[in-house]
């Protein structure tokens, strides 16, 4: 297929996922079939990426930046959001910024917010009237300031796991495959699976590792196999129950080969808010009510170290 100055590019799917689920992506690509049968977008040719307000000048925050075509506007935490700049406004600050993120935000720019955040943000979006606003999954990782990103590509996922949602998804994976980096285009209910995934993945990978003084993610996954994958099942079927949904099949499969190519990460609890405090919240509501507990082994793990 000859690259063109604008094409669609049909994202790869897991292959759980259907071709209907795929979603078409503005851009140009030479695109190879693989023995697996996903399509691969080979020495691609994107067109110009879209200009947008990056919020956040860490890592991440400049890592967009350098995949820009030079039109973005990059904003510090707690500056004022620009009113008259047309495009996406993603926010690549810590969960704790974001009411200040907002507050610095024009109302009729909050559309435009694309978070890059961790963690269980739905509670917070609904409060402040941002239910369906989008998000993106950053499963890739800019170890210090001003290197190049590495994508988290897996031995179960190896077309990527980055995803993108929302009214600027598509602009998003435009920016992350040309700085090239994976990026697939879900829609919300594929999206919200893979997110509470991820959630799943924190949550239980850094609370097992805290158990276990100086483990990192490998070491969680290669020692502590038996508590993670307890651990795993726990919250996905706490989570599932939640949300009345049903995961994929071989969860824990895809979560441990994800801690394989980041076997060098640290593990500790952090953001207990937005990341394990939300499993809590699910044990004080089900015991509230007089109900068992969902999450009794994640419950005695963070009361073991006095987390909770």
């Amino acid at each position: 297929m000859a690259a063109r100055s604008l094409t669609s590019l049909s994202i790869s799917c897991p292959p759980h996922l259907s071709p209907s689920r795929q979603i078409l992506l503005p851009g140009a690509c030479l695109l190879k079939r693989r023995a697996t049968g996903l399509v691969t977008a080979m020495a691609s040719t994107i067109t110009k990426v879209v200009p947008a307000v990056i919020v956040g000048g860490g890592r991440v925050g400049r890592a967009l930046q350098d995949m820009g075509s030079g039109g973005d506007v990059l904003v510090k935490r707690g500056d004022p959001i620009p009113a008259d700049f047309e495009g996406p406004i993603l926010v690549c600050t810590r969960n704790d910024d974001l009411e200040s993120v907002l507050e610095a935000t024009p109302r009729s720019r909050w559309s435009d917010l694309v978070f890059f955040q961790n963690g269980m943000l739905d509670p917070w979006f609904e409060s402040k009237g941002l239910g369906g606003a989008d998000q993106v999954l950053a499963y890739f990782a800019v170890s210090k300031l001003g290197e190049p990103p590495t994508d988290g590509k897996t031995d179960t996922n190896p077309e990527g796991l980055t995803a993108a949602y929302g009214k600027w998804a598509s602009a998003v994976a435009g920016r992350l495959l040309a700085g090239g980096l994976s990026c697939k285009v879900l829609d919300k209910e594929v999206f919200k699976k893979q997110m509470l995934e991820k959630l799943i993945w924190i949550c239980a990978f850094m609370l097992v590792g805290a158990r276990h003084p100086g483990a990192t993610v490998g070491a969680v996954e290669r020692e502590y196999r038996s508590e993670v994958s307890i651990l795993i099942a726990e919250l996905a079927s706490a989570a599932a129950a939640e949300n009345d949904l049903v995961f994929e099949d071989a969860m824990e499969d895809r979560l441990c080969a994800y801690s394989r190519a980041v076997a060098h990460f640290p593990t500790a609890v952090k953001e207990f808010k937005w990341r394990n405090g939300w499993f809590y919240s699910l044990s004080e509501k089900a015991i509230a009510l007089g109900k068992p507990d969902p999450c009794p082994i994640h419950t005695a793990w963070l009361k073991e170290l006095n987390i909770v």
